[in-house]
């Protein structure tokens, strides 16, 4: 399975996505899910993929075929106006794909091609945008009251993004915030799984702020692990006790 988060704060964006994909429990993978393109000084968009691992790979190859393409109307990364209009093309890309599949295995309207896509980036003279695009093509953007966009196993980690995030938190402080996610998820559902990739687009950057790959031997995210489970220990032995005698 998957977990991939994007998240919109004012200083600009932040990305997590694990790299496990798993056909059963004794057949284990790691596959990248993050994929990143860049115009120095004047775009950096990145996209993070769930579903079908053979669509998701299918889609993410032809977006980086059409980057080398000579036909400029082709380069939807590189020559698209907007970070719309790159939303739209990817959405495009991925409906069609999808259906070439099914059509090519008879499994039309059965799911089994599926995927979906988070897409961020910025585009000079515009604002960073985030993206949520959706297997039939169509996409949401995140707004003030949807900052945030999972895709995958999404509802350990959930609660804990929401109750953490504040659209002015340092960069810092929503890393931490996404490896508690990540760690909660990890915990959870074994179909999620180290390494872990990291990428900080910085606003007005136009190239990665910060990115780091999280191994199983990371200290930090080990720090993270076991003291996140210590607080919560503490913060429910703090709560007031039940307690079966009558009021």
């Amino acid at each position: 399975m998957t977990y991939c988060v994007g998240m919109v704060l004012d200083k600009g964006l932040v990305l997590m996505s694990d790299t496990r994909t798993n056909s059963g429990v004794d057949n284990i993978s790691v596959f990248r899910k993050m994929f990143q393109w860049q115009v120095p000084g004047e775009r950096m968009i990145a996209v993070m993929t769930a579903g079908n691992l053979a669509t998701t790979q299918a889609v993410v190859s032809q977006l980086e075929e059409r980057t080398k393409a000579p036909d400029e109307r082709d380069n939807t990364l590189i020559k698209g106006k907007t970070m719309f209009n790159v939303a739209t093309q990817i959405g495009r890309l991925l409906r069609n794909t999808i259906e070439e599949r099914q059509d090519a295995n008879g499994d039309r309207g059965k799911g089994r091609f599926t995927a979906s896509i988070i897409l961020a980036g910025q585009i000079a003279g515009m604002e960073p945008r985030l993206f949520m695009i959706y297997p039939e093509g169509n996409f949401i953007e995140a707004s003030l009251d949807t900052p945030f966009f999972q895709i995958g196993e999404t509802k350990y980690g959930r609660p804990i993004i929401i109750r953490g995030y504040d659209r002015d938190m340092s960069f810092e402080e929503a890393v931490k915030l996404l490896m508690v996610s990540f760690d909660s998820t990890l915990k959870a559902n074994l179909s999620v799984g180290l390494p872990l990739d990291l990428l900080v687009i910085g606003k007005d950057d136009f190239a990665p702020t910060h990115e780091h790959r999280v191994m199983h031997d990371d200290p930090y995210f080990a720090e993270i692990s076991a003291n996140w489970g210590d607080a919560l220990r503490a913060a429910f032995h703090s709560l007031p006790g039940y307690t079966f005698e009558s009021k």
